[in-house]
């Protein structure tokens, strides 16, 4: 599974970029305006950090104006995966701006349906939301599951990209049912290295490397 980091924060990416766990990153309106910086300064500098793709948002609604800011956006570099929500509008400009050649990341996705005619439109990637659908009382991971389904039965190259991942729960999850990608804030991947037992069993062996006098160098 690659890992993409939700966020526009510089240090955060740097950070688990350095460690191998940065695949690609994932901005909306909403972590720019988080991060405080110009869109499109702050999407070349994560461009210039990380090999994989990044995806950048429009914010126009009507097909004409998301492929124009989707072409704008993608000069920014070429890892630029142009990001157009999951609306009739959304599609057309997907079609035009996939035949182009351009990475195209179709968010908000909340059914298999939706999902379904994504991939017919060239999208790269579907982002299935599942904490904004498990906020409804309705099961994310078995929308990532019929997605999964329908690709594999049908043989579509659009990979899934699970987001709106609140847990390590998530990610596991998405992982085991086959997800291609999935993109979390920094703080949940940080926490897939943490279990309390291994926790405890460092305290253990600390206080007996310590009761020993071991020493190493």
């Amino acid at each position: 599974m690659k890992f993409f980091v939700d966020t526009a924060e510089i240090d955060a990416i740097a950070e688990l970029n350095d460690l191998g766990m940065v695949d690609g990153v994932t901005t909306n309106p909403s972590l720019i305006k988080k991060s405080g910086r110009d869109i499109l300064e702050v999407t070349k500098e994560i461009c210039d950090l990380v090999e994989g793709p990044v995806s950048a948002e429009v914010i126009a609604t009507q097909a004409d104006d998301m492929i124009a800011e989707g072409r704008k956006l993608a000069e920014i570099a070429e890892n630029i995966a142009v990001k157009l929500p999951l609306t009739w509008d959304g599609l057309k400009a997907c079609k035009v701006l996939s035949g182009e050649g351009k990475m195209v990341n179709v968010t908000l996705c909340f059914s298999a349906n939706q999902a379904l005619i994504a991939a017919k439109a060239g999208a790269t990637f579907i982002s299935p939301f599942i904490g904004r659908l498990d906020d409804i009382n309705l099961d994310g991971m078995d929308l990532i599951e019929d997605i999964r389904t329908i690709y594999d039965n049908y043989g579509f190259d659009t990979q899934i990209l699970a987001a709106s991942i609140r847990s390590v729960n998530h990610v596991l999850e998405s992982a085991r049912i086959g997800a291609d990608v999935m993109t979390a804030p920094p703080e949940v991947i940080k926490k897939l290295a943490t279990h309390p037992l291994t926790d405890k069993g460092l305290e253990t062996f600390l206080k007996d490397a310590e009761a020993a006098g071991i020493k190493i160098v």
